[in-house]
């Protein structure tokens, strides 16, 4: 067996009493005291001595030795007899077992009372059952605990001591990347990753643009897995030189990248920004969008109470085609047609006994690529000329939301206050410095004029015919036909229908108000020109 470099010997389980497998763990891979090739060694020439053997490798890195072993990624399931016979484990040290005093010693004893050894290399076989080895296995468990308790209280004072100098401690955001000025060192500030960032505005972007509701958080993963995005974790694996792992996007990761904090560029802990003495988060860097942004992410992603749910599929009309009989959603269907076998869309409601459904006979049928095409057909036909307009959403001012902010700030500062912690006159001083601060940039916000968000049409310079042309795939197509609102309904092929397939959402009240969107965009740009010339020109006068 080839690892990490070095040839570890691994042989078949015989029943000899001594196939033991060997156990190896790092906390942190740059622990090169307790390299994985010196821990191999160790348990190696340990194993020789018993004159044993090995049958595995429990291998666990980048795990902490406080996670019951029971509970290891690699060492759990031998522990829980889910990976076939063996005689035992075998470890470099107590320390390697674990450094929970109760899990190393429940771990030692579930070993003895099944029958099983327990090898450290520093040591040999244990037996719990001479209360001078197990005096001295306590010891060793002990000692191990009293390191690891020394470890997180410095950790602990490390990541305290970083909140308060307002120097990121864990890692980095999506959408951030740490700046290094030598490889391996500090960090020196944190700036935006352009191509993370790229990508998660253009997901906000979709997000608060739509309004057909079929653009979620879902459906952003999906596309994101489809296009081949890398995921968060496998995108910070390869910035930082390792190989990505396949990680998929999902939607509570996508949601919760969305809506953090940590996208306006603050200094967080647990899920919250860490505040400066002033009562203001700590600003690490730019951000990803306003507060006002992230705000109408938080409504627009929210869980509603009756949900139209986003259709996953990757088929053009999945979620826009329903049965003209009785309108239930069509499904894309398997039939066997002649030699071989056809997608087609189908309406399978009254063989699923829904009550609606009980008089759809016959039920509808059309092959998928023919009733696609059909629709393509008739969808460019009526709108393909039509100019394309972007939704795009206007965060407006803004200042309605600071205000709340601020509010919010100010109120905290007097609950502290009341608790006491301003009674000494330096920090009285400051409480009332802080108090009137926040006060007068309320009152200068609230004389500003609010500009509420929207999402607005601005014409892109294109057709629909182009768009649909520039589509990625169906799934795409499938959000251009939810943004025009187009429902396609199938009738059965019983002659009663001349007509069998429809499109509904084609009307000239609709192509009249993409229109005007368009007029009203250009007044509104001429008359901006307007007024730059205007002040172009009585700048011109007063020299």
């Amino acid at each position: 067996m080839e690892q990490d470099g070095m040839t570890l010997p691994v042989t078949p389980y015989d029943g000899c009493g001594k196939c033991l497998v060997a156990v190896r763990r790092l906390s942190r891979w740059t622990d090169a005291t307790s390299s994985p090739e010196r821990q191999a060694r160790q348990d190696i020439e340990a194993v020789d001595g018993i004159n044993g053997h090995i049958i595995g490798w429990a291998d666990d890195w980048e795990v902490s030795g406080a996670v019951n072993p029971l509970n290891r990624p690699a060492l759990g399931p031998w522990l829980r007899d889910e990976m076939g016979p063996y005689d035992g484990i075998i470890g470099p040290d107590v320390s390697r077992i674990g450094r929970n005093m109760r899990d190393s010693l429940n771990t030692c004893w579930l070993m003895e009372e099944s029958g099983k050894l327990l090898v450290t290399a520093d040591h040999g076989i244990w037996d719990l059952t001479d209360p001078a080895q197990e005096n001295q296995f306590t010891a060793l468990a002990w000692g191990a605990q009293m390191e690891l308790r020394a470890i997180q209280k410095r950790n602990s004072d490390a990541a305290e001591n970083a909140r308060a100098s307002g120097r990121p401690r864990n890692k980095n955001s999506y959408g951030y990347r740490f700046v290094r000025l030598v490889p391996t060192g500090k960090v020196d500030h944190v700036a935006i990753d352009p191509v993370a960032a790229k990508v998660i505005r253009e997901v906000a972007r979709r997000i608060l643009d739509d309004e057909s509701g079929q653009i979620t958080v879902n459906t952003e993963a999906a596309r994101l897995n489809r296009e081949g995005v890398l995921s968060p974790k496998d995108h910070r694996a390869v910035m930082y030189g390792r190989e990505s792992e396949g990680t998929p996007w999902g939607s509570k990761m996508l949601k919760s990248i969305l809506t953090s904090p940590a996208a306006l560029g603050y200094l967080m802990h647990q899920n919250k920004p860490v505040l400066r003495p002033d009562g203001h988060p700590v600003q690490l860097a730019d951000p990803l969008w306003d507060d006002a942004m992230r705000k109408a992410l938080i409504k627009k992603t929210a869980p509603k109470r009756k949900p139209n749910r986003a259709p996953r599929g990757v088929r053009l009309l999945a979620g826009r085609a329903f049965c003209g009989t009785c309108d239930e959603r069509l499904y894309v269907g398997v039939s066997q047609r002649g030699d071989g076998n056809e997608l087609r869309y189908l309406c399978n409601g009254r063989s699923r006994g829904l009550p609606k459904c009980e008089h759809c006979k016959p039920a509808p049928s059309m092959a998928a690529a023919k009733l696609e095409r059909i629709v393509e057909e008739k969808f460019l036909g009526n709108w393909g000329s039509t100019p394309l307009l972007r939704r795009e959403f206007d965060p407006g001012t803004g200042y309605a939301t600071r205000i709340a902010e601020l509010e919010g700030d100010r109120e905290r500062l007097e609950r502290d206050r009341a608790a006491g912690l301003y009674d000494r006159p330096a920090d009285e001083a400051r409480y009332y410095e802080n108090h009137k601060r926040m006060s007068a940039e309320i009152d200068d916000l609230s004389a500003l004029p609010e500009r509420p968000a929207s999402v607005d049409w601005v014409p892109t310079g294109q057709r629909v015919a182009d768009q649909w042309q520039a589509a990625a795939d169906d799934a795409e197509r499938r959000e251009i036909l939810a943004t025009y609102g187009v429902k396609v309904i199938l009738y059965p092929n019983d002659g009663t229908h001349g007509d069998r397939v429809v499109v509904h959402g084609f009307d000239e009240d609709a192509e009249s108000d993409v229109r005007q969107a368009i007029a009203d965009y250009e007044a509104e740009q001429a008359a901006i020109d307007d007024d730059a010339d205007w002040a172009t020109g009585a700048e011109e006068r007063r020299r």
